[in-house]
């Protein structure tokens, strides 16, 4: 049976097979007749394609392109701008345009060097300075504005004691998910089955539909096993499942893609580097009379999930802020570089490292501790959001701040790390804070009107219950958080309820595995479902219960006006770093790392303490180790060891606590938690190298090299 309280950590139902090494991924999957494929991609960030000469093939050797796809040439997902194989033009290096398919690897990697392009190369795009100069002629991938009117805020300004401006700027960050993408493609007489490492199932079904030209039946779609996605699984694979699809179509054999580790950083999305100008109008006293921030959004050279992850990171723009006067204007520009994408936060960790950054940084103004100041402006329950919404529910965001500030002891913490730093001449001590929050589930009325979520739930004539969903686990314990919701509701044991990997010819569309809707929304359809199919029960009867979602009924949602309630509900979470910086070679040790989240009624605490451990730990990262470049187009961190992702012994234990808050849309009172956790990483460990230095940054990563340059120039 399943504890009393659902938050009691079980074992995990896949734990066996991973640390056995017996879960076989897709990587290890072989099959008579199978081939390999290796790709032709583009070694110029932008130009048009001449011609092609291809080598002499050898028997069982192909090549597949664009003439050899039954339907359109594109990745369908929201704009129709990415090729599956560019054929007329490049757009940026790395950009498929031609596909080997052979037995041997070592055989198509010699065809794939032989294989001769020629280009006329044009003036391409590199950075997202560049493209912000540019934006008013060519470039803008999608842009969204809201807020108060620009001609108040003008009035404001000319009547404010001190205006403040300032730039923040975040770069990239790589998903580093310990499983390069994968993906294989098979034919049969009845279909193309596709099956790989994936987060959505149903993306990549209707991807191949449009590029197949063909049916719901003539395409199936199961996911492997999958090590790890962090949204780098969201909308890649579907161009890879179109390239294996197309090619088994073509040879009528299994088709195998694989990227090693170097491939997969060079060419697959990235989170989107991004610029914030704040324009904040001050009283005498450092009061916020206005704010204005402008935001910009590298979408690299393909629109993809950019226009979506742009509305998140706007929504979050003002943070856990009640700003008066507010408003906020963003774009998404087009560069000529791999194209950036889906990334745990979907936008909201760069907002968040910005105008935690900017509240602290005007906290100076008003000679107050910027965690004192930042309170003086937290939103509370019945607050209008900043599209005029409503925080609906109960927030514990001061129980939570005063929960930490007595655990560390906060004002004595300061005073120790002050008589430290005055004591030594080498090492700066360092303590910081960010407050922040995340909405759970699809922006606005995306669940009601785009999503359409489906669960189903089997019982078979020997009593044995089955969950049907297309949400996958992809690391997370989603496997084991949904079995417990399901047999809880039914009274069994979580062990005896089956969840399979999903197929899409055997479970129905509950929407992708994003956006921290799995276990909130999804979880809730299925505790319904159990209910119902609890009050139905026959011994002995094979049953079955479908479950539909329901929006919740709220301010209504206007997209082109971006105003309503964006979110059903939030998470919110509170961190504190303490750090030490060596000045004379600018590194930065963590010393202390906590974190008070609440994210409604944990399904498993074990679990949740792993998101919160991984989270953070990638966030802080994300804040002054992990630094990605792009130069002349071509990304330059090219295996895990170039880009310097955190490993054992760069973190240190994290003292996290949780705060019960149910919510009553979500099951058992669970609201989302996969993204929140990461969010609030880097903005506290800026302010803690802040607070040990005295000296203001205006960019994450904050590496060495930047402190170094900073102290100099002090």
């Amino acid at each position: 049976m399943i504890p009393k309280d659902i938050s009691s950590s079980v074992k995990k139902k896949d734990h066996d097979g991973k640390v056995s090494g017996q879960l076989p991924y897709i990587s290890d999957v072989k099959l008579e007749n199978m081939v390999y494929g290796v790709m032709y991609r583009s070694p110029i960030p932008y130009g048009k394609v001449l011609s092609i000469t291809l080598p002499d093939l050898l028997d069982g050797y192909s090549v597949i392109g664009a003439e050899q796809i039954p339907g359109p040439n594109f990745v369908k997902i929201i704009a129709e701008d990415q090729p599956i194989f560019a054929n007329e033009w490049v757009n940026y290096i790395g950009e498929p345009i031609l596909m080997l398919v052979g037995e041997k690897l070592d055989v198509l990697y010699r065809l794939l060097n032989e294989i001769k392009v020629e280009f006329e190369e044009h003036q391409a795009i590199y950075t997202l300075e560049e493209a912000i100069q540019q934006k008013s002629t060519t470039g803008v991938m999608a842009t969204y504005e809201f807020g108060e009117r620009l001609e108040v805020i003008s009035a404001i300004e000319r009547k404010a004691y001190r205006v403040v401006e300032e730039e923040y700027e975040t770069g990239y960050q790589e998903h580093v998910y310990l499983e390069p993408q994968g993906m294989l493609g098979i034919y049969k007489e009845d279909e193309i089955l596709v099956q790989g490492s994936m987060q959505c199932p149903y993306y990549i079904k209707d991807a191949l539909m449009s590029a197949l030209a063909c049916g719901e039946d003539d395409v199936r779609v199961i996911q492997s096993p999958t090590g790890g996605g962090f949204g780098g699984k969201e909308e890649f694979p579907s161009m890879m499942a179109c390239h294996v699809a197309v090619a088994a179509k073509v040879i009528k054999k299994p088709v195998l893609l694989l990227f090693d580790r170097h491939e997969d950083m060079v060419v697959t999305t990235k989170r989107h580097p991004a610029k914030f100008k704040y324009k904040t109008a001050l009283d005498e006293s450092g009061n916020i009379l206005s704010m204005n921030v402008e935001l910009f959004l590298d979408g690299g050279a393909n629109a993809g999930l950019s226009s979506v992850v742009l509305q998140r990171a706007l929504l979050n723009s003002a943070g856990v802020y009640k700003i008066p006067h507010f408003h906020a204007k963003g774009y998404v520009l087009k560069t000529n570089t791999v194209p950036n994408g889906a990334f745990r936060g979907f936008g909201a960790p760069q907002s968040f490292a910005g105008i935690e950054s900017h509240m602290a940084h005007i906290s100076n103004h008003a000679n107050i501790d910027p965690l004192e100041y930042k309170r003086k402006y937290l939103v509370k329950q019945g607050d209008p959001t900043i599209t005029k919404g409503r925080f609906r529910d109960t927030i514990l965001m001061e129980d939570m701040i005063e929960k930490l500030l007595t655990t560390v002891d906060y004002k004595k913490k300061k005073e120790e790390l002050q008589r430290f730093n005055q004591q030594n001449a080498r090492y700066k001590k360092g303590i910081g804070t960010s407050l922040f929050l995340h909405g759970c589930g699809f922006t606005g009325s995306g669940e009601r009107d785009h999503i359409k979520a489906t669960v189903k739930l089997t019982k078979s004539a020997d009593d044995v219950v089955s969950i049907k969903i297309s949400n996958g686990d992809i690391g997370q314990g989603l496997i084991t958080t949904m079995c417990k919701i399901v047999a809880k509701e039914l009274d069994m044991h979580y062990e005896d309820i089956l969840f399979l990997y999903p197929d899409t010819k055997v479970v129905p569309d509950s929407g992708p595995t994003v956006a921290s809707r799995s276990t909130m929304i999804v979880g809730k359809l299925l505790q319904r479902a159990a209910s119902k199919l609890k009050a139905q029960w026959q011994l002995g009867v094979a049953q079955e219960v479908v479950e539909h979602y329901v929006h919740q009924e709220m301010i209504p949602w206007d997209e082109e006006k971006f105003s309503g309630d964006a979110y059903p509900a939030y998470s919110w979470g509170v961190n504190l770093i303490e750090v030490e910086v060596d000045i004379l070679t600018g590194n930065v040790k963590l010393e202390r790392v906590y974190g008070s989240y609440d994210i409604g009624k944990a399904i498993d605490e074990r679990i949740i303490k792993g998101q919160i451990d991984g989270g953070l730990a990638q966030g802080i990262a994300y804040g002054y180790m992990e630094k990605m470049t792009s130069k002349s187009g071509r990304i330059q961190q090219r295996s895990i060891t170039d880009y310097g992702p955190p490993t054992a012994m760069d973190v240190v234990t994290i003292e996290s606590q949780l705060f019960d808050n149910p919510y009553a849309g979500g099951p058992y009172g669970a609201k989302g938690a996969g993204e929140l956790t990461l969010i609030g990483g880097a903005p506290a460990l800026q302010g803690a190298i802040e607070d040990a230095l005295q000296i203001t940054f205006h960019q994450i990563p904050v590496t060495p090299e930047i402190i170094i340059e900073s102290l100099t120039r002090e």
